[in-house]
């Protein structure tokens, strides 16, 4: 087992050689340096210790101007990395594999959640003793070409179950207790509970499949040339992170503002759920936005034997 290790000296790590030429993010009057992070969804407790680290200061004392912008469906947020549109973004780490096998020349700063959030969600009333019994009958709402749905059909053969398409809403799920689907275990199942279902959750992490969610990354280049913003950036948001925990009223109140779809307290159910996925086995928080090398290197392998990417990816970069 390799040491965890803190992302503060994978920053350090990084050359911290200067180009010629190099186009600096704009300074403000007061000193900070302009940057814009782009999320993959829309402002969601998910992305809590992100806007705690700005509107509580945390972005501001590494004089850092952070620009947040909001994601959605389709949001190319590596191309938008990789292109230079933006100076940071939030990905999934299987979106980081894939996107090092096309070429693109990314590192990674931090991991939001150590415990990915993607689950199945049966009927409790269904008796379902864990993912295996789900995928034998029935219909599951999903996305058949997601790689945790490879994975599941490599390690359990072709499904039993009928599977549709996932349309992003609970409905047929609380009128049919015969289908089961996707979720985070921070969305759906509460949604679902809401109204008036019993739905019973199965992660894919435990079935051995568990990819970082909401990774920040950063063009390689953008690194080397601005070592001091990057080590910022990740001393900050690890600040902000650990912020939100403590309390998240105060960002969520500031998201809420930005995403109406959801009410003050499913903000705070959610920030509530979330909490272990976060701060991992290691509820003190001290494990908040780190990686491991060995699970980069798990996952690599996993990707290339469901086909997703065809060749070994270099993953070093990481640290």
């Amino acid at each position: 087992m390799l040491k965890r290790r803190a992302l503060l000296g994978l920053v350090l790590a990084i050359a911290a050689s200067t180009a010629c030429g190099k186009s600096a993010p704009p300074t403000n009057a007061d000193g900070t340096r302009k940057v814009k992070l782009a999320l993959n969804w829309v402002p969601e407790p998910e992305f809590g210790g992100f806007y705690a680290a700005r509107d509580g200061g945390a972005y501001k004392a590494e004089k850092l101007d952070v620009e947040i912008q909001a994601g959605g469906p389709g949001v190319p947020v590596l191309q938008m990395v990789d292109s230079g549109k933006v100076d940071f973004g939030l990905v999934g780490a299987d979106e980081v594999i894939t996107g090092r096998a096309k070429g693109m020349d990314i590192v990674v700063l931090y991991a939001t959640y150590q415990t990915s959030p993607q689950g199945l969600m049966a009927h409790e009333e269904k008796g379902f003793q864990g993912i295996p019994d789900l995928l034998k009958s029935g219909t599951i709402g999903m996305e058949p070409g997601q790689p945790y749905a490879q994975f599941l059909k490599k390690k359990y053969g072709e499904f039993g179950a009928k599977v549709v398409p996932y349309n992003g809403d609970v409905a047929q799920f609380v009128a049919d207790k015969d289908f089961s689907q996707q979720c985070f275990v921070t969305s759906e199942p509460l949604a679902a509970r809401k109204k008036g279902a019993k739905p019973k959750v199965f992660l894919i992490a435990d079935e051995g499949f568990n990819p970082y969610v909401a990774v920040a990354i950063t063009r390689r280049k953008f690194a080397q040339d601005f070592p001091d913003i990057v080590k910022g950036f990740v001393a900050a948001t690890k600040k902000g992170w650990t912020d939100y925990l403590a309390d998240p009223a105060a960002a969520n109140a500031v998201m809420a503002k930005l995403n109406t779809s959801m009410d003050e307290a499913t903000f705070k159910e959610v920030a509530e759920a979330q909490r272990p996925l976060v701060t991992g086995p290691d509820a003190s928080g001290a494990a908040v936005g780190s990686m491991t090398k060995e699970r980069w290197v798990d996952l690599a392998g996993q990707l290339r034997a469901i086909g997703v990417v065809d060749k070994p990816v270099e993953i070093d970069f990481i640290f």
